[in-house]
């Protein structure tokens, strides 16, 4: 029970700094410096649903993201790092992966990529449901450390797409429509 107090009692204040309305992402300039090691994106699909959630954990090498959510299609579908903390659907105001300092072509299995916001396929179970943990050393919510920087200016999105993505072809692997989107900020 005390640990318990204790992690509510840290967040508190660091939760007070950051804006986050409906779907678009608002960082207040103190808060920049303050957020730390945790974050969360809450998944919505088109219809603005809450359909689950992602947890991004900062590692020493890079970043963890555990992706649970329901009521998508069974299958593999492609999920990516979008540079715009904004969600309306059908989520192009995310805009493309992060690539902040070179941009390079999309793909895990290019030879000239990947580009900082590829991530590996998820995949749904039958009952529509996916449990999953994904790790990055391209993107980071830490104020230093390997990957792009996440809480910049316009924030980020966890994007999650149709289908799936098959990690060669340009500009996003063929893995088609947006069909759920999260918002990323500090946890």
């Amino acid at each position: 029970m005390r640990a318990i107090l204790l992690s509510t009692a840290l967040l508190l204040p660091l939760g007070a700094c950051v804006s986050l309305t409906e779907n678009h992402y608002t960082p207040e300039p103190a808060a920049r410096a303050a957020m730390g090691d945790f974050g969360e994106a809450t998944l919505r699909n088109a219809a603005g649903e809450t359909i689950g959630r992602a947890v991004l954990t900062q590692g020493a090498t890079g970043l963890l993201i555990r992706i649970e959510a329901g009521g998508l299609t069974p299958g593999w579908h492609g999920v990516h790092i979008h540079t715009t903390g904004r969600c309306d659907a059908p989520f192009t105001s995310a805009g493309g992966h992060i690539n902040h300092d070179t941009p390079v072509p999309h793909g895990l299995l290019n030879p000239d990529g990947p580009d900082d916001g590829d991530l590996p396929d998820i995949y749904v179970h039958a009952d529509g449901r996916v449990n999953a943990e994904v790790f990055t050393t391209r993107a980071r919510i830490a104020a230093t450390g390997p990957g792009q920087w996440l809480w910049d200016a316009d924030g980020a999105a966890l994007v999650i797409h149709a289908g799936t993505d098959d990690h060669r072809s340009q500009p996003i692997g063929g893995a088609g429509a947006r069909v759920a989107c999260g918002v990323m900020a500090a946890g």
